[in-house]
């Protein structure tokens, strides 16, 4: 192994954050609640009862987080657009002040040399979508277009790559399957089909990207598996779970088809939640 590598001449530092993890600013400006905002309401769902009502208020604070971006020198910023800032109760009436504060971010960040990069999701639906199953309803697919819409309609024309879901595995396993995200259920392998749904919503809000010629990603958090032995079992666990953590959501994107997990005791349909045409 080298004792050094080099980094090529065209790299570009970035930074990467979530908006209910910064933001603050949670019943200003007209913004509806998302299912954090619950979550944290709950006796020791976060330790110390921590919420993200101020977090770093970079609602209020961004032109400060922008000069200290260009003082650590990124060349690109990574953030995520609030869901319930925008559509409060996740479809229907848009809220202009929600908006207006990404266009002020979008426009403060190009100012400043910063390549923006918007994610339209990171695990912060709007309650009112999970009051009515959240990414278990397929609903919610649709109503998720319906969002991308509204935002890259406004902001499409000074942003032109975007990423649609944030470590959709996260959000399924901690926040549907184990519960000790948000929304906090405990589902275990039933919650599988609110990773389809979500799937079925990357694809739906990638069509209107792509018809608008803009550039779209996924961002999925991959992590590397070896059996502890080469025994059967032991190759047949690995197998297992890299098909769960890695291939969930990268097969059916860059395959057009899900990885066996009938290991899993999961069947083809997903619970029942793939349809023809999906």
């Amino acid at each position: 192994m080298p004792d050094r590598f080099d980094l090529p001449a065209d790299f570009r530092w970035g930074a990467a954050t979530a908006a209910y993890q910064i933001e603050g600013a949670v019943n200003e400006d007209g913004r509806g609640p998302s299912v954090w905002d619950t979550f944290v309401a709950r006796p020791g769902a976060v330790r110390d009862g921590h919420t993200g009502a101020v977090a770093c208020d970079h609602y209020h604070r961004y032109p400060e987080d922008i000069a200290l971006m260009k003082g650590l020198g990124l060349d690109g910023y990574r953030f995520s657009v609030s869901w319930p800032r925008v559509l409060p109760t996740g479809a229907g009436a848009v809220n202009p002040a929600g908006l207006a504060f990404y266009d002020r971010l979008v426009d403060a960040l190009l100012e400043t040399g910063i390549t923006p990069l918007p994610t339209l999701f990171h695990w912060d639906l709007p309650q009112s979508l999970e009051d009515r199953g959240g990414w278990l309803n397929r609903d919610t697919a649709y109503r998720f277009a319906e969002y991308a819409t509204v935002v890259v309609d406004r902001l499409g024309d000074r942003v032109p790559a975007w990423i649609t879901l944030n470590e959709p595995f996260v959000h399924t396993v901690f926040g549907y399957a184990l519960g000790t995200h948000a929304p906090g259920r405990a589902l275990m392998f039933e919650a599988l089909p609110a990773a389809h749904h979500q799937l079925l919503g990357h694809g739906l809000a990638a069509s209107v990207l792509h018809e608008r010629g803009l550039e779209v990603m996924l961002s999925n958090n991959l992590t590397l598996v070896e059996p502890a032995s080469s025994s059967a079992d032991d190759v047949a666990a690995a197998a297992a779970y890299d098909a769960l953590h890695n291939r969930l959501f990268t097969d059916p994107v860059l395959l057009g088809r899900y990885p066996d997990l009938s290991a899993l005791g999961v069947p083809d349909d997903i619970f029942g939640a793939v349809r023809p045409g999906d």
